[in-house]
């Protein structure tokens, strides 16, 4: 029996939070961060002080003995360089442990060795983090002892963005000041702030470490390169939902307990489709501090999993011919007294304020499609969108019928008079109790479904931030609203107004509502006709960053310059090809040094064998080891003409110029000879003696763990 966990005396305990902060802070000093928090008023260096100081005695009576400036920077991945408390020793040699203000506020890094897109050149190196307020400090527990990590944002010398969190706090600023001028419109004195909420599900898979250790592939890429399917994979459909192992629920219990402590709210655990898959998913937090509990979350996953002799892979497509990983981004928009204002009410049709809120984000989804699209594209998505079991590559909508049938209404009459009832669900059996129903279904087909009053973003990546398809969705809604506020606030008649512009809205673009199946080749051509685009390669969906329309928009709510969407469009297309090419040369040195090596060695084998039958009774009948043998010759030099074309294009691809175009030949040259590679290999991988195959099969890295 494991020990019993107190999970409310657990939860929290190593961040410097709001009830640590009001116990441990003068109540003048409070009063004024929380000001700052709330209303984003800026920080007096006395302040500062006076912080610094608490937080410094709170992380050391818990052990820490150093800081970090926490941040997110363009590699995808988080960012820390760590300082001691101490300072120089004093004469007799004695030290002080020390944390200015200062020191709390804005760190210095070399802002020259992360991705800057050509923002920063390699001899400029100054760059800057900054505290982030808003999301609290917490104690990070490793084999390196007891961190304090501040999380900051990350700017150039000259003031660009060069982080995930900055664009982000950017566009929840924007969102906040336009949602506000809607509540006002119908009334609402009382809210102060209107807050994006998510809550991002994590998928993941699970192997063990000794197997990971024996494939190139995972190691240096995250995904296997090579692998012939097990007789069974996910057909049954017994591992969703199914009992959870022992290791994988110690490896879960201990997780879960590393979460509660860093003060993230970890909710849910299951299987997921796939053998070895496996999902957890928070309760809901203000956006900010949901971007900072999904990159912990996925730091934990690792961390864990190393010390349970487990490894984490968050690569969206690890395993070919079974479901790849994603993370639904569940987005809703609440205000500081708690109204959501995506709650459509038990009569959505009376709801004018909640029709206006949705006409409006199917139109910001509508325009700007592209940017949605692209704000979970990257490498590994590639593997996964379009395919039945992710969202198709094309944005929709997923409104359900209820909601259907009212702007069906409102479009054809001009206004709606009812809203679909959910009923009961009747369960036949005396001893169960009648089911109260929703009025609508879920659609698990759709990139962007409505699910009550939340909408759950289904295309985002395993692997990535959550951080981009926040901003996006934040300031393409943030516009549409700025659009309906300004047509409002300018009208004689409001009623009348709003009423005209929620049905302008929804005639106009209800073209991206489908509630339909959205794996299917019907809605491919469904969608062409209505103009809805299809972008279904990484490198396809970049120029969607530095359109005019896009420039327009981020730079009029301040959350891109234009120099900035052109330096991650750069970005973009560097870490395609850098990615592709990692790629490349893993195969590359796989066929060449283990599977060209096994092959040989196996045809050596039957070529022994059928030697030595004959010659021990020249009339037996080996035309099985003769087939064998033609056969896995045959794949032997598909495999090394295979592999000769793809040294020859990866070489050729390294000599050109770093870009569009060189991500654009990677994708449309070397990606398809990476596949004419695998295919003959695996294929001998069904022929070769299993103790000749130099590396665990896909059936014993999902299989037994």
């Amino acid at each position: 029996m494991s020990e019993k966990v107190n999970v409310a005396e657990i939860f929290g305990a190593n961040v410097f939070n709001d009830a640590v902060m009001r116990e441990r802070l003068p109540k003048s000093v409070y009063k004024k961060l929380r000001k700052t928090i709330v209303e984003g008023t800026e920080l007096e260096p006395g302040i500062a002080d006076s912080v610094a100081q608490a937080m410094k005695e709170w992380a050391i009576e818990r052990g820490a003995t150093h800081y970090t400036h926490w941040f997110q920077p363009l590699t995808g991945v988080t960012a820390e360089k760590h300082d001691s408390f101490i300072s120089a020793p004093d004469s007799t040699g004695k030290i002080m442990l020390e944390f200015s203000g200062k020191e709390l506020i804005k760190g210095e890094s070399d802002a020259s060795s992360f991705p800057s897109g050509g923002l920063r050149a390699t001899f400029e190196a100054r760059g800057y983090t900054t505290w982030d307020c808003t999301s609290p400090a917490f104690l990070k527990e490793d084999a390196a002892g007891v961190t304090l990590c501040i999380p900051t944002a990350f700017c150039s010398y000259t003031g660009e963005a060069l982080d995930k969190k900055t664009p982000l706090l950017r566009s929840m600023q924007a969102l906040d000041q336009q949602a506000m001028r809607i509540l006002r419109l119908f009334g609402n004195t009382t809210s102060k702030k209107v807050i994006p909420s998510v809550g991002a599900e994590q998928e993941y898979f699970l192997v063990d470490r000794e197997k990971y250790r024996q494939r190139k592939d995972l190691i240096y890429t995250g995904r296997t390169l090579f692998g012939a399917m097990p007789p069974k994979g996910q057909e049954m459909g017994d591992h969703y939902f199914g009992t959870i192992r022992e290791r994988v629920g110690a490896f879960m219990r201990e997780v879960n307990q590393e979460l509660w402590k860093l003060g993230v709210s970890a909710k849910t655990q299951h299987n997921e489709a796939a053998p070895a898959q496996h999902e957890l998913a928070p309760i809901y937090a203000e956006a900010n501090l949901a971007v900072d509990h999904n990159q912990m979350v996925m730091e934990t996953l690792k961390k864990v999993a190393e010390r349970r002799g487990l490894t984490c892979l968050l690569h969206e497509k690890p395993f070919a011919g079974v479901n790849g990983s994603g993370k639904h981004n569940n987005w809703s928009i609440i205000t500081d007294d708690g109204i959501n204002m995506l709650n459509p009410g038990e009569t959505p049709h009376e709801n004018i304020q909640f029709l206006l809120v949705l006409a409006c984000i199917l139109k910001a989804v509508d325009i700007h499609a592209d940017l949605l699209r692209q704000s979970a594209a990257d490498v590994g998505n590639d593997h996964r969108l379009g395919a039945n079991e992710a969202p198709p590559a094309i944005i929709s909508i997923f409104l359900g019928e209820q909601l259907e049938d009212v702007i069906d209404q409102l479009c054809s009459t001009g206004e709606a008079t009812h809203s679909i009832q959910g009923g009961k669900l009747l369960t036949g059996v005396a001893t169960l109790p009648d089911l109260d129903k929703d009025a609508t279904d879920r659609n698990r087909t759709s990139p962007f479904a409505f699910t009550g009053n939340k909408f759950e973003f289904r295309m985002v990546g395993s692997t990535d931030s959550i951080s981009s398809p926040n901003v996006v969705l934040n300031t393409i809604v943030a516009e549409a609203f700025k659009e309906a506020a300004d047509v409002l606030e300018a009208s004689e008649n409001f009623e009348q107004a709003v009423h005209d512009l929620i049905k302008q809205m929804l005639a106009d673009h209800r073209k991206i509502i489908f509630n339909g199946n959205g794996y299917s080749d019907a809605w491919v051509k469904e969608a062409k006709k209505r103009g809805l685009p299809n972008i279904r390669a990484m490198v396809d969906s970049i120029p969607a960053l530095t359109t005019e329309k896009a420039v327009k928009l981020f730079e009029e709510f301040n959350v891109f310059t234009r120099a900035e969407l052109e330096s991650r469009a750069e970005i973009e297309y560097e870490t395609y090809a850098k990615i592709i090419n990692i790629e490349a040369r893993t195969m590359i040195d796989m066929a060449s040094k283990q599977f060209i090596p096994a092959v040989i060695q196996y045809v050596t084998k039957l070529a022994k064998s059928l030697t030595a039958v004959l010659a021990a009774c020249p009339e037996a009948d080996v035309s099985v080891q003769r087939e064998m043998i033609t056969e896995a010759s045959d794949l032997l030099r598909a495999t090394k003409e295979a592999l000769a074309r793809l040294i020859e294009l990866d070489d050729l691809a390294c000599t050109m110029e770093q870009g569009r175009e060189q991500a654009l030949f990677y994708h449309r040259q070397v990606v398809p000879s990476m596949e004419a590679l695998r295919a003959p290999v695996d294929r001998l991988e069904m022929i070769v003696d299993k103790e000749l195959w130099p590396m665990p099969s896909y059936g014993d890295l999902i299989f037994e763990v």
